[in-house]
């Protein structure tokens, strides 16, 4: 028994040899494998033959040890060796070292598996892969870039593909605002030429025109003859004129110049060669004379036809006094023309009038009369309108007409007179009101498309259902251009809400202690002027150029531009400053900002400036308006910003697109100074610029970096980060219960526990290292002295077998 037990206690050794040289083999052949551990072999001892247990000491006997043979050795254990591997630097932005305890989590058909080899790449679809092919696993993030720790699931690094913008959230503003200059306390003011209300029905001229309007003929004189019988005029030199009359107003035309005849004795007077009317506009003539030897003329009598050539005169001169006296006024020579208007004597409103009639110029330099055919001014259909009003033009002034006369209109029956005779000399004209052009003026309740303007004598609608694009300019710069849909209901208090909100007018301040300055801006008609007040400052002060209204009708693609001309009342005061930059919302869609200042007050301690925001894509819920904030910065005596001011901040409203809604951008004017600052004229300046602000637009993911704690940092070519993943590790309580599976990969052993799963740097696991590899910690030297050894095992123990098989051979050799 005991040879043979020698043999297989030594086959046992050979066999423990052999396992410790494939372990140093395996070893040696991954020493350049990536996060590979070597392993070693664990050897106890196997079966003892016990041949006697030994005795204890006695009183005569100091005891024996037990008597006990070994039978061998046994491989308890082929431990792998989990120290760190060296760090080397890698020229693949994807590998990861593990520094300190874990392992990569992969994902395979059968489950989990575990890794520390960190050479990643990237597949054809992005995700990211162990060269082997197994997909790392970890956690993802949502569409707000948020990691979702709900499950592991394999990154994916969409390079190329993954696009994102950051909305704006805090702009810088840096620069001097200078105390020494004006402060603002005058807005611009401009206003609009008249807009009238085409509502209130204007003459029909259709009719009234050239032939409307002559010149009345001048009578000849007639020849006076003394007849001495009778009662008549009184002795000495009496005096004659004539005009031809209209029978139906009773107007009278030019006189005739003065015929005499000495009365030597009072008696009646003979008038013959009596010139004849024409007998269509002047049907009757009219006879008037003085005292005698008077200056005075009185109406004699009237000439009841246009024919007759003959007059016997046989007033005396006591009855001639009480007779009405002649008006031989006449308009001065030169060129006239008229317009007429319709009244309303209980409203005081007036239309506007017809268009203007030229009538024949008086050549005669004694002035002359003019006939005006009211018949042809078409009758009004509102008969409240129980007046007409005659304007005419003073001589050489062919822009200012003044009321001539008021008669009653065809309205008021029964006292309509078709005829007047305009006598009136340019003194008395003076005297008179002047015409409005214009006409009733517009207010905020009339419809737009009944507004009408006037360009010299031509009347027209500029408004019309279609759409209305409108831009405007503050301190020289062009606004953005915004569009109001005119339709029937259209009002020019719509056309007036629609103005201000486009021009960015502010008439709230947004600090309820710090109210606005007076007057607030606005935007306003009065006596039909659309007046526009711009908010304080130089750098607020608006313009309206002619081409700042343009109307495409509906139905047509083709828009034309509505000449609404503006003119300034008043100028602003108060230099400042004008900034402009670019935020962008939460699509990244970019958004022009543009903030002004302006002096408001300073004393001995304080300079206060005052700030308005305004942006062109602000798209509130209702409205137009650009406005976006405002705000006062107020210095001490330093010139440094007072820490009490409220916070700078704008709202954005995005309500025309899926943006996020408002917004909200904070304005950070800590660096600004209120500082006397000069140009190399001396003159004071200031400035303010916007140095930084956080939003970006939209940008492509092209590259990325992995952080110790396995963030995937996601790098966006608008300079934008985010992060795009998160590598999650795990590691075990007993690391070499592991059980290897190929490609270094381990599964889950009996006896290794379970995972624990955590991020790098968290939950005992250790941090990564981007960029870099953990090489294999086999140790070359000590697995050749190893190898060494387990050679020289194996060849003492093939010698005992050796020596086993010879004293065999002795044993059997005994029989011969």
């Amino acid at each position: 028994m005991g040879l043979q037990s020698a043999m297989t206690t030594a086959l046992t050794g050979l066999q423990a040899a052999e396992t410790t040289i494939d372990i140093v083999g395996n070893n040696v052949a991954n020493s350049q494998t990536v996060g590979f551990k070597e392993s070693e072999a664990v050897f106890a001892t196997q079966f003892l033959q016990t041949l006697s247990i030994g005795s204890a000491p006695t009183a005569s006997g100091g005891g024996t040890n037990p008597k006990q043979i070994g039978l061998g050795v046994k491989v308890a254990e082929i431990s792998p060796n989990f120290t760190q591997g060296t760090i080397e630097i890698s020229s693949n932005i994807l590998d990861v070292a593990i520094q300190g305890d874990g392992f990569l989590i992969v994902q395979s058909g059968t489950g989990d598996l575990y890794t520390r080899n960190g050479q990643l790449k990237l597949n054809a679809d992005n995700d990211v892969v162990t060269t082997t092919g197994q997909r790392l696993v970890g956690y993802t993030v949502d569409e707000n870039f948020q990691v979702v720790t709900d499950n592991l699931v394999p990154l994916n690094i969409p390079l190329g593909k993954e696009r994102v913008a950051q909305s704006t959230e805090n702009a810088t503003m840096a620069g001097v605002l200078n105390p020494a200059v004006e402060a603002g306390d005058e807005p611009e003011i401009i206003e609009s030429l008249v807009l009238g209300n085409a509502a209130i029905e204007a003459p029909d001229d259709t009719n009234f025109d050239g032939t409307s309007i002559i010149t009345t003929d001048t009578p000849d004189p007639a020849t006076a003859t003394e007849t001495g019988a009778g009662v008549g005029p009184d002795a000495g030199l009496v005096r004659y004129r004539i005009a031809f009359l209209d029978d139906v107003t009773g107007g009278e035309s030019s006189f005739s110049t003065e015929f005499t005849v000495n009365n030597t004795v009072a008696g009646t007077i003979d008038l013959t060669n009596i010139p004849v009317a024409d007998g269509v506009i002047f049907t009757n003539r009219a006879i008037y004379r003085t005292e005698a030897d008077g200056s005075t003329f009185y109406r004699v009598a009237d000439i009841g036809d246009a024919v007759t050539t003959t007059y016997t005169d046989t007033m005396d001169d006591a009855t001639l006094v009480g007779n009405p006296v002649m008006d031989a006024t006449n308009i001065e020579a030169g060129s006239y023309s008229y317009y007429v208007t319709y009244y309303n004597p209980s409203t005081g409103v007036e239309t506007r009038p017809t268009a203007r009639v030229a009538a024949p110029a008086i050549a005669n330099t004694g002035g002359g009369r003019m006939r005006i055919d009211l018949d042809d001014v078409g009758a009004p259909i509102d008969a409240s309108f129980t007046q007409m009003r005659i304007y005419r033009n003073i001589v050489g002034e062919s822009s200012n007409f003044r009321l001539l006369a008021e008669v009653p209109s065809q309205a008021d029956v029964g006292n309509y007179e078709s005829i007047y005779i305009d006598s009136i000399d340019n003194t008395t004209l003076a005297l008179g009101s002047e015409l409005n052009l214009d006409g009733p003026p517009a207010v905020s309740g009339n419809l737009l498309t009944e507004v009408i303007v006037r360009s010299g004598d031509v009347y027209m609608t500029p408004f019309e259902e279609g759409v209305l694009s409108f831009a405007g300019e503050k301190d020289g710069v062009s606004l953005s251009e915004k569009e109001l849909t005119i339709e029937a209901t259209t009002t020019v208090q719509n056309l007036i809400d629609f103005m201000r909100d486009a021009l960015g007018i502010d008439q709230e301040s947004s600090l309820s202690t710090i109210p606005f300055p007076q007057p607030i801006g606005n935007v306003e008609i009065v006596n039909g002027q659309l007046r526009v007040t711009s908010n304080m400052g130089e750098e607020n002060a608006i313009d309206i150029p002619l081409t700042a209204f343009k109307i495409t009708p509906t139905g047509e693609q083709v828009n034309s531009t509505i000449a609404l001309n503006f003119n300034a009342t008043q100028t602003a005061n108060g230099p400042g400053t004008s900034s402009e930059f670019i935020a962008y919302d939460s699509l990244g869609l970019p958004v022009s900002v543009r903030v002004t200042t302006v002096l408001e007050s300073k004393d001995n301690n304080s300079t206060t400036y005052r700030w308005y925001a305004t942006s062109p894509n602000n798209q509130p819920v209702t409205g137009l308006s650009t406005v976006v904030g405002d705000g006062v910065l107020i210095f001490d005596s330093n010139g440094d910003l007072d820490d009490q001011n409220p916070t700078a901040r704008l709202s954005i409203f995005r309500e025309g697109t899926a943006s996020e809604s408002p917004l909200e951008i904070t304005l950070d004017f800590s660096t600004v100074k209120a500082l006397g600052e000069t140009d190399p004229q001396g003159n004071p300046i200031s400035t303010l610029n916007v140095t930084n602000q956080d939003g970006f637009p939209p940008g492509v993911l092209n590259d990325f970096i992995i952080t110790e704690d396995g963030t995937i940092q996601g790098q966006f070519s608008n300079g934008t980060q985010r992060t795009v993943g998160q590598i999650v590790m795990a590691r075990f309580s007993n690391s070499s219960g592991l059980q290897q599976v190929g490609d270094s990969m381990y599964a889950t052993g009996v006896n290794s526990g379970n995972p624990i799963y955590g991020s790098p740097g968290e939950e005992g696991i250790g941090a990564l290292n981007a960029g870099a590899v953990e090489l294999s910690n086999t140790d070359i030297g000590q697995n050749l002295i190893e190898l060494i050894l387990a050679s020289t095992q194996y060849r003492g123990g093939a010698r005992v077998i050796s020596a086993a098989q010879e004293l065999l051979d002795e044993l059997l050799a005994l029989r011969r």
